[in-house]
């Protein structure tokens, strides 16, 4: 049976960026369809108990830093752990992921995606920034119109759907990945994902 992957996740999420591309391979080994799905975070941890990262206790965002590092090696996967443009918002990347899924596809989402977390974690690029995520549009060959399309009300409201259907969903942190229900919190659970999906 040709499963489906709701793919929920903040753009600017480290743990997104790390897991997407095994997430984007992992999808063409198995055959399943995706859902990409960008969520404003900022209203699912009122309601399921997280913090954003600058009210974590120090400890925690000390750790934080260190399992970055501890990733980014053991993947092979460039990545700085403090970023120039960190903290950012993800809302103007995840209404314009939004708007190429529904012009363009998940799949052309997907790849746009990819591209943005890279921006952010390995090249220091300010993702809520109009000029950078027009450049990502053309280096991912996408048409530039979707710039525009992303600061209209429809795209504006497809992704306030989507951050409401991850909380119904039980969804609580970026990435997670759901499987008829199921909930995979986190690229470190990709393992569990594969098991799944190729079961």
């Amino acid at each position: 049976m040709r499963r489906t992957v709701d793919y929920y996740f903040a753009p600017q999420s480290p743990w997104m960026y790390l897991g997407h591309e095994r997430f984007a391979e992992l999808l063409r080994r198995s055959g399943a369809q995706v859902r990409v799905l960008p969520v404003d975070f900022g209203k699912v941890f009122p309601v399921s108990g997280g913090l954003p990262l600058p009210q974590r206790a120090p400890q925690r965002q000390a750790y934080r830093l260190v399992e970055l590092r501890r990733f980014s090696e053991a993947l092979g996967i460039p990545l700085n752990p403090q970023p120039r443009c960190f903290p950012v918002a993800g809302d103007p990347a995840g209404w314009l992921i939004t708007a190429v899924a529904g012009q363009d596809g998940e799949a052309a989402a997907m790849r746009l995606t990819g591209a943005v977390g890279r921006a952010l974690w390995a090249q220091e690029r300010d993702i809520a920034d109009a000029t950078v995520l027009a450049e990502l549009l053309a280096e991912c060959g996408l048409d530039p119109q979707r710039l525009a399309q992303s600061q209209q009300d429809g795209a504006k409201a497809l992704y306030a759907a989507h951050t409401t259907q991850a909380i119904d969903a039980g969804v609580f942190g970026a990435p997670s990945y759901v499987i008829d229900g199921e909930i995979f919190w986190g690229q470190d659970r990709l393992d569990f994902v594969e098991r799944r999906l190729l079961a």
